[in-house]
């Protein structure tokens, strides 16, 4: 298959500056698009499909990966024409390693060389910006709440020298904050939280499997709220979570649709893999298998 590398060169720092050389060797294989700026990714990843490239690599951490998936999504027929490939070099990767992809580049680069092909399911987001109506793709994680007050609230110098651990401190400034009472709505369903987590694959921030009966290929969202989102229920999360990665699912509230919506009585936040998008009101969902990417 004709491909295309869209590479963001300062993901994770030192991974990306390491790995710049052997990409560079890739050239014979194919073409090479430097992401300089935000919002790059997306747009030359609906350039190289308008060029007849049939796999589209993103390079980068989870948010380069969400720009290069919304470029699909400006193609016309975007995503039936192209497969997305995964080389992960940023913080987290949790899309990556949702999806077993290893996190080390000459390895994720053979499986992206063997060519195996799945259909993963491809949610989305639809809200208004001043009036116009915008929808953004993502591939595995969304929120609104405390997890969105938290990704405005981080530090990027800091990320720079602690990694994830960055937004541990973020979410710890978060936790201190006023928080607004979100509502996610499907049908006769309506469940009201301060932290609300969905999820298309059960990880979320790396490691933690926050939607233990999410599957990529279900055709479904699963939606994680949180009725209180204070000190208490950190402390009481905090324990299990690092223990055992998982959430005491007393203090949860669960279910699982193909679309609902969220709204708040007060402005708020929602993310969309790790990076802020907008603000409520947000409806959100899926389109079953409508995303090829390359797996192991």
């Amino acid at each position: 298959m004709r491909t295309c590398v869209i590479f963001n060169p300062v993901a994770k720092g030192d991974k990306a500056r390491r790995f710049r050389g052997s990409l560079e060797a890739l050239g014979k294989e194919c073409v090479l698009k430097k992401t300089a700026a935000a919002g790059d990714g997306r747009r030359l990843a609906a350039q190289a499909i308008a060029e007849g490239f049939e796999l589209v690599v993103a390079a980068g951490g989870d948010g380069t990966l969400n720009e290069v998936l919304n470029g699909f999504g400006d193609a016309p027929n975007g995503f039936q024409r192209a497969c997305l490939g995964v080389l992960p070099l940023g913080t987290i990767n949790v899309f990556a390693r949702e999806l077993s992809i290893p996190l080390t580049p000459a390895a994720a680069w053979a499986v992206i060389r063997r060519g195996r092909e799945i259909r993963v399911d491809l949610p989305r987001a639809d809200f208004s910006v001043n009036g116009k109506r915008e929808r953004r793709f993502f591939a595995q994680l969304a929120g609104a709440g405390l997890d969105a007050r938290a990704i405005e609230l981080v530090s990027w110098s800091l990320k720079k020298k602690i990694g994830s651990l960055a937004y541990v401190v973020a979410g710890l400034k978060a936790v201190a904050h006023r928080r607004s009472l979100i509502t996610a709505s499907s049908g006769p369903t309506s469940l009201a939280g301060e932290l609300i987590l969905i999820g298309n694959g059960r990880r979320y921030g790396g490691s933690y499997q926050i939607q233990p009966h999410a599957d990529l290929q279900d055709g479904k969202l699963d939606v994680c709220v949180f009725p209180r989102a204070g000190w208490a229920t950190l402390l009481r999360c905090g324990f299990p979570l690092l223990v055992r990665g998982r959430l005491p699912e007393h203090l949860v509230r669960r279910f699982t649709a193909t679309d609902f919506t969220l709204t708040g009585a007060s402005p708020a936040a929602f993310e969309l893999d790790g990076d802020l998008v907008g603000a409520l009101p947000v409806k959100f969902s899926v389109e079953p298998g409508a995303l090829r990417v390359l797996a192991p």
